[in-house]
């Protein structure tokens, strides 16, 4: 009768399951077979019409184009996820507070990771614009700066305010992750810590932290892979330049697809971010179980 029950269960579940297998499977599979398509075209018929082998892979990881990819990609993931944590927690430490007008400023707050990604990239292209842009004028007033800079044409701040902007977007998403895990730590923990004289400090290191230090870690992992595939911020705002200085993979993955019409190349990329992706989630499982586990 168990096994029954159990294969009813896999039938019920098995429309399901050849969905998803459609809509992850198949274009996966694409992936990797155009991957060693070697030859230029935008047509999808031709590519089985192109010459099999490895030569894409020998392209990909003998250029100098691709690890200073990998190089700006490194960078811009820790100079976006480490500044979006700390902000993250420190308003999610901020709004687990009770004083009036903390439900508005909790929608507020998170208003930032509803924008889509477009949307943040004119905004910050207008307000660190070289010309008009209103972080100039401040930095101006304040006598940092003496003449407007062009953060975004500048190849030594573009990639910091590509991040800026990317961590104004990603910072709510920690939040609201830590701010439920606060949530769920008994209050009766800290008015014993209190009447035992624990300070602000020791209460956050021995109660709050080990209470959302599990959330930290997911969210840590889930906005590192997020943060790897992004995309429309970095190509709106400096479409991978100037001098490269912002070209990570995943925009490297576009101008081969679209730019240079090298559709084996950029599925070889693709391929390649895919397994760094894959190595940083294996990595992060004994955490993961440690945490959860």
């Amino acid at each position: 009768m168990i096994g029954r029950s159990r294969w009813v269960g896999y039938a019920l579940l098995s429309p399901a399951l050849v969905a998803v297998g459609f809509l992850i499977g198949y274009p996966l599979y694409l992936v990797i077979t155009t991957s060693f398509r070697q030859g230029k075209t935008l047509d999808v018929l031709r590519l089985s019409a192109l010459p099999a082998g490895l030569g894409n892979y020998r392209t990909v990881l003998g250029s100098e184009a691709t690890w200073h990819s990998v190089g700006v990609t490194l960078v811009y993931l820790v100079g976006t996820i480490g500044p979006a944590f700390a902000i993250g927690l420190l308003t999610a430490l901020l709004l687990n507070r009770a004083f009036p007008g903390r439900r508005w400023l909790r929608s507020f707050i998170l208003l930032p990771w509803a924008v889509p990604g477009v949307i943040v990239s004119i905004v910050f292209l207008w307000l660190l614009d070289g010309s008009f842009g209103v972080v100039n004028a401040l930095l101006r007033q304040a006598g940092w700066l003496s003449t407007d800079l062009a953060w975004f044409a500048n190849d030594d701040t573009a990639l910091g305010a590509v991040i800026v902007a990317t961590v104004w977007k990603a910072y709510p998403f920690f939040t609201l992750t830590l701010l439920a895990a606060l949530q769920a730590i008994p209050a009766t923990l800290y008015e014993a810590a209190r009447v035992d004289g624990a300070t602000a400090w020791q209460r956050f290191r021995h109660i709050s932290w080990p209470g959302i230090r599990a959330a930290a870690v997911l969210a840590a992992i889930l906005n590192t892979l997020w943060a790897l595939r992004e995309f429309d911020i970095i190509y709106v705002t400096t479409g991978g330049g100037p001098d490269r200085a912002t070209e990570t993979l995943a925009v490297r993955i576009y101008q081969e697809a679209f730019a240079f019409f090298r559709m084996g190349t950029a599925s070889a990329l693709g391929v390649m971010t895919m397994v760094f992706a894959a190595l940083l989630a294996l990595a992060s499982m004994r955490t993961l179980r440690r945490e959860y586990f």
